[in-house]
């Protein structure tokens, strides 16, 4: 089989990383590829000290990548969704093969690149989009293939994760284990992305139409960031037998598919409840395997670029296949994917975690409790702390069974509006993940 020509476009952590792990495991990427694999060009405005890239190719024009007639595989690292969409469409326009690590391009313009790679005959791959060096795309969408899968739920933010494992750990507070996963490298300068879900959200619904056979719709997820967690809320968890964790959740159900990414309490009885630190895990439960999960790094540069790397191999395994043989981007024939109804949040059902502040009098907590029951939320568990000096209130945690998010908003609102209840009442959603 002649050689298979790849362009990296971007040298960057990914970048660097990936032409590192090519040139150290050539002889066994080859062996498994079946073909000499070779990177033939480099797309990078600036070198990176963290690879030496010898004599191969480099231009300073990502473009030139895309139009050079000798690549057969375009490798875009370069992130973000306007020139990365650019060049991608070009490269399928040109006949090229993709392989990404883009997650947001893949989330919000995935529908219309598949589309176009379709038509040209040629494919783009992107295991590294999701959960850094986990092949958890591969799992759902082939070693899980013979399953109608139920649910999915996971860490797929290792920022996130790695300021609540600080907080339960240490008792910091949110704003000071930011600043140290900044200095850390863990999160951007501008963290929104990380600590307000955005990331998470454009990684769940990859795997969400993976697993379910339907279109991305990154606009209908519905998105928390853990920016509103307390040190306070983590031990009041710990004290319940559950930890926060910031996860990514899709349920498919007889009335739609619930996509929703927030804070969560879970079992800390539960496996991954306890994976800690930039770690990523994720949970797929298939009715023919029952529950599944995938541990490993979520990021970082050659765990990233393991992801990447496979995606060539498989590209240069079948670089010569019928492309209506190949495995389809989102695991269902393109014609076959089901439009199906995802879920507002107030239609979702999930226990929860109630925390306020109310004044220590007779009758007070009989109120709230009946509030809550008149809007059918039944409460499983009922923490109320001791009086503390020279204050007038007191917390009280309450633990609540299944019910509908907006019957729970709707008892929230008449308890804040309480005058016994000082300052707003928090909640966060409980999954037993069973």
């Amino acid at each position: 089989m002649k050689p298979v020509k790849i362009g990296i476009c971007g040298l960057g952590t990914v970048g660097s990383g990936t032409f590192n792990v090519i040139s150290r495991n050539q002889r066994d990427i080859n062996a498994r590829a079946g073909c000499d694999i070779i990177i033939s060009q480099i797309g990078a405005r600036r070198d990176n000290p963290n690879c030496n890239t010898g004599d191969t190719a480099v231009s300073r024009d990502i473009f030139d990548v895309v139009r050079n007639p000798d690549i057969d595989i375009v490798v875009e690292l370069i992130g973000g969704t306007s020139v990365a969409k650019d060049l991608v469409l070009e490269a399928i326009a040109n006949g090229k093969h993709v392989v990404t690590a883009n997650k947001a391009l893949i989330a919000e313009h995935g529908n219309e690149i598949f589309q176009k790679a379709k038509a040209a005959g040629v494919t783009v791959a992107f295991e590294a989009a999701v959960a850094g060096g986990i092949p958890i795309i591969k799992a759902i969408r082939e070693g899980l293939s013979a399953n109608s899968i139920e649910w999915l739920a996971g860490i797929i933010n290792g920022t996130g994760n790695f300021i609540l494992t600080e907080m339960r750990d240490k008792g910091r507070a949110f704003d000071d284990v930011l600043k140290e996963a900044q200095a850390l490298g863990y999160a951007e300068a501008d963290p929104t992305f990380d600590v307000e879900g955005i990331d998470a959200a454009h990684k769940l619904v990859i795997l969400a139409s993976i697993a379910f056979g339907m279109p991305l719709q990154f606009d209908k997820v519905f998105t928390e960031g853990i920016t509103k967690i307390t040190a306070e809320d983590v031990s009041y968890a710990q004290e319940l037998g559950y930890r926060i964790k910031h996860l990514g959740i899709a349920k498919r159900g007889e009335n739609g598919v619930e996509l929703r990414v927030h804070p969560t309490l879970v079992s800390d009885k539960q496996l991954i409840a306890n994976v800690d630190g930039v770690m990523n895990a994720v949970m797929v439960k298939g009715d023919a395997v029952g529950p599944t999960l995938y541990y490993g790094a979520g990021a970082g540069a050659e765990p990233t670029a393991s992801a990447v790397v496979a995606d060539v191999v498989d590209l240069a395994r079948t670089l010569t296949a019928d492309p209506e043989h190949r495995v389809p981007h989102l695991g269902f024939q393109p014609n076959e994917l089901s439009d199906l109804t995802v879920l507002p949040m107030s239609e979702v059902s999930t226990g929860y975690y109630v925390r306020m502040n109310a004044e220590d009098k007779t009758g007070v907590l009989s109120t709230i409790t009946q509030i809550l029951s008149d809007a059918g939320v039944s409460i499983e568990a009922l923490i109320q702390k001791e009086q503390a000096e020279n204050v007038d209130t007191v917390p009280i945690i309450l633990l609540t069974n299944r019910a509908l998010e907006q019957h729970l908003l709707n008892a929230i609102e008449k308890i804040q509006a309480l005058p016994t209840v000082v300052g707003d009442v928090t909640h966060i959603r409980v999954e037993s993940l069973s």
